[in-house]
């Protein structure tokens, strides 16, 4: 067991969840960011990610990454570095695998189509709609909408990239009902979870063309 850090985020001391479920944090032997991490690996969100295309549209072999795999690549490197540095390795895990659930099919070329269909309703934002996702629409528990993820989860995916300055329709209607505190910066396993991801892409994106092109 790695001591944990004075900065890192406390599970026993988590900010809570929007609807109260009872029995945190001594409810079984998961703390409330291990419930949340086994939640999200669980969710059809995430089982979804798997066709989902990284870089190229709907290639054939059994050797490009897709969005599921891509995730479980920067939850591996991203649990490394917070075990390094001391920080809660549950909490980064959980967010590095749900940090891309808010991306379309089709790679960026996915993304840039629903932003321009959705312009003259405030565009799209895959960050945002990751929380949408995930807060709102996969919802298997009959007691609230949603997988209410602690507040820390929530507040790391919306700003694993930075503090938001101008919030997405999407955003601006779950920070309504709870207080992501948009403009400050995320926590450290936040930020990790955003270098486990430019570590893992920077790679695998070289990997990925090289491989597309040398067999075709």
């Amino acid at each position: 067991m790695h001591p944990r850090a004075p900065y890192a985020s406390d599970p026993s001391r988590s900010r809570g969840r929007q609807y109260a479920e009872g029995g945190e944090p001594t409810r079984g032997p998961r703390s409330a960011f291990q419930r949340d991490r086994d939640r999200i690996i669980h969710s059809i969100s995430f089982r979804r990610l798997r066709h989902k295309t990284q870089v190229f549209v709907a290639p054939d072999g059994d050797h490009y990454r897709v969005r599921l795999t891509h995730s479980i690549e920067v939850a591996q490197i991203g649990r490394t570095i917070a075990r390094v540095l001391g920080l809660d390795e549950d909490l980064t895990e959980a967010l590095c695998l749900a940090h891309d659930i808010g991306h379309p099919p089709f790679g960026h070329a996915g993304e840039d189509a629903l932003e321009a269909a959705m312009a003259g309703q405030g565009g799209f934002d895959h960050n945002a709609h990751t929380l949408r996702a995930l807060h709102v629409l996969d919802s298997p528990y009959p007691r609230w909408q949603g997988l209410n993820l602690s507040w820390e989860v929530l507040e790391g995916l919306a700003k694993h990239n930075g503090p938001v300055a101008r919030a997405t329709w999407a955003l601006d209607g779950i920070n309504a009902g709870i207080d992501l505190d948009l403009a400050r910066y995320s926590s450290l396993e936040a930020q990790v979870a955003a270098v486990a991801d430019d570590i893992a892409y920077d790679n695998h994106d070289i990997e990925v063309a090289w491989q597309n092109w040398t067999s075709g």
